[in-house]
């Protein structure tokens, strides 16, 4: 259970740094902040271990974490302007 709180925690942190790091306006709440942060620090760590840089059961660093979740941000974006152009 602990484990599970620190992950969203620390998704919810990487979330709150990306979105400050990442230029453009993004309206998400709090619990989208939170996914996208889970979801870069997923991201990183399956592509870390496909890679090679992680071994089995490990998972991704902070800044990697953060890099996931800035790569998401971006396709977020990308994904979100061109349907309110269609």
């Amino acid at each position: 259970m602990l484990n599970i709180l620190w992950t969203i925690i620390i998704g919810f942190v990487v979330g709150v740094i990306a979105k400050f790091l990442h230029p453009g306006r993004e309206n998400m709440g709090l619990i989208a902040t939170t996914l996208l942060g889970i979801a870069g620090s997923l991201a990183a760590t399956f592509l870390g271990r496909f890679l090679g840089f992680y071994k089995e059961g490990a998972s991704a660093g902070f800044v990697m974490a953060l890099i996931g979740a800035i790569v998401l941000l971006v396709i977020y974006g990308l994904v979100r302007g061109k349907s309110k152009t269609a």
